[in-house]
């Protein structure tokens, strides 16, 4: 509900009308109010509120002012390339930062330590546009192996889905890698200083099985928190990183909303990420229990 009424609310209040944004800058006063009317913008703002939050709770979140196409099915239509780019953006975060994080930690203070925690700084800083637009020159115009920009449905083939999105992905999945590397280093640090840990080597078990099995398996858990951001992070992301990409994701529908003040669309969107966000979430914390025994729930 709170999410709901600051969707509401900052849409709202936002500069702009929606009826002079359809009917352009030549319309008239009359048909302003005309339009204003039959788009329900006439009602005080806690009935607009109202309508749209009983229309949300029958999973109704209200028509486009522009093409007049229900707002769930805008958002499930576009759902498949967002999807599919923060999915492949979350893999190559965690491929490169839980190794990258638990080289960095065994190797404490060396000088691939040094390395690993420059380049994750570098990594942070970077903005994910301008790293896509160096990567779209690299990847597309110098060595020609991915698309510049666009998107190939996965039913028409995923071979060439994936292709389309292996840029943008990295665009996206390389910072975020950066964080996942120091919280995996912080987490990794923490657990070699265990008793478990020297027990474990005491008994003769091989170092990196140590590491691996009883190491890493334990710092998982910080590791899992960190995704549920990381994943709130890449959604909003995407946002910048369709726009630069050209892909007709969720990001491209809320630009496409914001600038014609299609209030629907924008609070459709913001309460649908949301949603899926806090439902990850719910998520991770019940596989906290899978993977610490010690961890029960009721």
């Amino acid at each position: 509900m709170v999410v709901a009424v600051i969707s509401f609310g900052l849409v709202h209040f936002a500069p702009g009308d929606p009826a002079a944004a359809l009917l352009g800058p030549d319309a008239s006063e009359e048909e302003l109010a005309r339009v204003r009317a039959s788009l329900g913008l006439d009602k005080p703002l806690w009935q607009q509120f109202v309508y749209w939050v009983s229309g949300a709770l029958r999973g109704d979140l209200g028509r486009s002012y522009f093409s007049g196409e229900p707002v769930t099915a805008m958002i499930l239509g576009r759902l498949e390339p967002t999807l599919l780019l923060a999915g492949m953006s979350l893999f190559i975060a965690l491929l490169i930062g839980i190794p990258a994080g638990v080289l960095s930690a065994v190797y404490r203070n060396s000088w691939l330590d040094q390395g690993i925690l420059v380049v994750s700084l570098l990594g942070i800083s970077m903005p994910n546009f301008w790293l896509g637009i160096n990567l779209i020159l690299l990847f597309a115009v110098t060595w020609q192996i991915f698309p510049v920009a666009g998107y190939v449905q996965l039913a028409e083939g995923w071979t060439e889905t994936l292709r389309h999105l292996a840029t943008p992905a990295l665009a996206l999945g390389i910072g975020q890698a950066a964080i996942v590397t120091r919280i995996t280093r912080t987490s990794t640090l923490e657990m070699l200083r265990q008793d478990f840990v020297r027990t474990a080597h005491a008994k003769g078990v091989g170092y990196w099985r140590v590491i691996g099995w009883h190491v890493l398996r334990n710092a998982l858990i910080p590791i899992l928190t960190v995704v549920g951001v990381v994943v709130a992070v890449l959604l909003g992301g995407s946002i910048v990183i369709e726009t630069v990409f050209n892909l007709p994701g969720i990001g491209r529908l809320v630009i496409t909303a914001v600038q014609r003040r299609d209030y629907p669309v924008i609070q459709g969107v913001v309460l649908f990420v949301t949603t899926a966000y806090v439902l990850l979430n719910l998520l991770i914390d019940l596989i906290y229990a899978v993977l610490d025994p010690r961890i029960k729930y009721g």
